[in-house]
């Protein structure tokens, strides 16, 4: 009967618009859920009624049904905030976390270390990331992102680069005397260097114009740094020559003392090379982005050494692309790894597994796992957090126009409930 067919077509608009009412509800509340994306019903009829039996246009409507929820995959805002390890995805992509649920993904980029190390999601599932080798190089290896707790250890040093000009006017001095450095020498020079313990040593260099266009340096060090000497009185440990072309580049670099034997236990006779730029004739050079001799004062213009103390860490970073940096108190900068990103073929086909996260599913394909900023993945944001992508003014618009529709299809019921009634006047 025609007229009991009208009150479960009303049934299903009821049914429908409920849930729907129910989609714009969940996105109302999740309006400020970090990363969250809204959600949209969208609607499909039921299988209509063929009347007598032709297929064709000859159809009466069975009703209405929700056909799908789908997530609505806008960017959102990208609010700045002060927290370290706040980040943000701007464009495709998934952070990528472990738990004892397996791997999920989410966007929400609240983040924070736990009492392990490890960062982690507010509900404990750690992030997943590129690791770092020993000499903190980024590998294609994956796993938990975990800042190391143990001192990173000290480290000898093996170079030291040193970049000065020597004043090509200077006359040539007298020979050098290691009681009366300070007299004799026509330039000095601190610089630093680590034993293999770690510890600093303070290395003296003097420079002396032996004849025009050469050099000589030696490198000094109280007696107090040198196993077996005694405090106070100045031990050397390099000495060598340089020699400089006309138009003063560097020509010939010639070490003919080496004997670095500090004490404190430290390993005996460290190898230190000493780099002074790249020598035309010693090292086939062009002879510039070192040493030099020119017309004007001597002066050391830069230096650096590759030793360093034992540090432990002060502070944490990330960059743009992701990586996680740790500052130590030695003053060195390690990488610790860098943030994975996931990218789906289908990514509204995800299913939602509560507190931000996605798992994935047979419609979704699977993850295509790397760098942020390759192969078509987003971009990551330091310090900051991706808001939701609800638009509570269109919610609202979107539940009023629900309400409305709600109670038109309660009308049907309703109107349908009347008609009955007559029919079952008919027999008085």
């Amino acid at each position: 009967m025609g007229v009991l067919s009208s009150l479960f077509t009303g049934v299903s608009g009821l049914a429908a618009q409920g849930e729907a009412l129910g989609v714009t509800g969940d996105n109302i509340a999740n309006a400020n859920t970090t990363g969250f994306k809204a959600s949209r019903a969208e609607f499909a009829d039921i299988v209509a009624k063929n009347l007598k039996g032709v297929l064709g246009g000859n159809q009466i409507g069975r009703g209405v049904k929700l056909g799908m929820v789908s997530p609505v995959l806008l960017q959102g805002n990208i609010d700045a905030t002060e927290n370290a390890t706040d980040l943000a995805i701007q464009g495709d992509g998934f952070f990528v976390c472990n738990g004892t649920d397996g791997t999920s993904f989410t966007r929400s980029g609240a983040l924070h270390f736990d009492r392990e190390g490890y960062l982690v999601t507010f509900d404990d599932q750690r992030l997943q990331g590129f690791q770092v080798d020993e000499n903190s190089k980024l590998t294609s290896i994956t796993g938990n992102i975990r800042i190391p707790k143990a001192i990173t250890p000290a480290k000898g040093t093996k170079r030291v680069e040193i970049m000065a000009n020597l004043d090509s006017r200077a006359e040539i001095g007298v020979p050098f005397d290691i009681k009366k450095a300070n007299d004799t020498a026509q330039f000095a020079t601190g610089i630093e260097m680590h034993d293999s313990q770690g510890t600093k040593r303070l290395v003296t260099f003097y420079f002396n114009k032996t004849a025009d266009r050469q050099w000589e340096w030696h490198g000094v060090c109280d007696g107090k740094d040198i196993q077996g000497a005694k405090p106070g009185e100045l031990v050397e440990v390099t000495s060598g020559k340089l020699g400089f072309t006309v138009d003063g580049k560097l020509d010939t670099v010639n070490e003919n003392k080496r004997n670095y034997n500090f004490a404190g236990g430290a390993q005996p006779n460290q190898q230190i090379e000493l780099y002074f730029g790249d020598a035309i004739k010693t090292l086939g050079g062009k002879g510039l982005g070192g040493s030099v001799q020119y017309g004007k004062e001597s002066d050391i213009l830069s230096w650096k050494q590759d030793g360093a103390s034992a540090g432990v860490i002060t502070n944490m970073s990330f960059s743009d692309s992701g990586v996680l940096s740790a500052q130590y108190n030695n003053g060195e900068t390690k990488d610790i790894a860098q943030i994975l990103l996931a990218k789906f073929d289908a990514p509204e086909k995800l299913y939602k597994v509560g507190n931000n996260r996605f798992k994935e599913s047979r419609d979704s394909g699977t993850p295509a796992i790397g760098a942020p900023e390759r192969a078509g993945r987003g971009k990551i944001f330091a310090k900051s957090l991706e808001r939701s992508t609800v638009d509570l003014a269109m919610e609202f618009v979107n539940l009023i126009q629900g309400q409305r529709n709600f109670q038109a299809n309660a009308k049907t019921i309703s109107t349908t409930d009347e008609m009955l009634a007559e029919v079952l006047q008919l027999k008085r």
